[in-house]
């Protein structure tokens, strides 16, 4: 049943192990080791193993800052850009130890590819930063349901206080 807001998984373009464990369910081998020189990577592209261009230009990721939050573009909502990797870079994973998800020392992930968001889509920051995707043609739940614009307000202003506030320059 479709949902009113959905995680950017949902339009991503290849699946996202969330751990070494979830690659091993999904596959039925294990990830290739963790690379400490490479930046973390939860996805990959197969057709990428076989293209003959050295390189593979994907046309929207989230654009990170220098700390692997999004960036807001001009419009305030999250913003996309190219992103090109050498083919043998996309052909593989590069999964930090099980347990610690996406959290690596000092390194921001590559973000994966998305598809294009069809025209009732848009991306927009949830709770503390977090890109959703909006479908726009769903109704939110109605402020009658216990949850309403003056709680939205409260915790926004509580994601401001610590920090969480999306789009921090790079």
């Amino acid at each position: 049943m479709p949902q009113a807001i959905s995680g950017i998984e949902q339009i991503a373009l290849f699946p996202i192990f969330s751990s070494r464990q979830a690659y091993r369910d999904a596959l039925g081998k294990e990830a290739p080791p963790y690379d400490p020189s490479r930046p973390p990577k939860n996805w990959f592209d197969p057709a990428a193993a076989t293209t003959t261009r050295r390189s593979v230009v994907y046309e929207m990721v989230l654009a990170l800052t220098d700390d692997g939050r999004a960036l807001a573009g001009p419009d305030g909502k999250p913003e996309l850009e190219p992103l090109v990797l050498r083919r043998e870079e996309a052909a593989t994973v590069n999964i930090y130890a099980d347990g610690l998800g996406f959290a690596t020392p000092n390194k921001v992930p590559v973000p994966a590819p998305l598809r294009a968001l069809k025209p009732n889509e848009e991306l927009q920051f949830g709770f503390g930063g977090q890109v959703i995707v909006r479908d726009l043609s769903i109704p939110l739940p109605s402020e009658t349901d216990g949850f309403n614009s003056a709680d939205r307000a409260t915790l926004q202003a509580i994601a401001e206080k610590l920090g969480l506030k999306p789009g921090a320059a790079r």
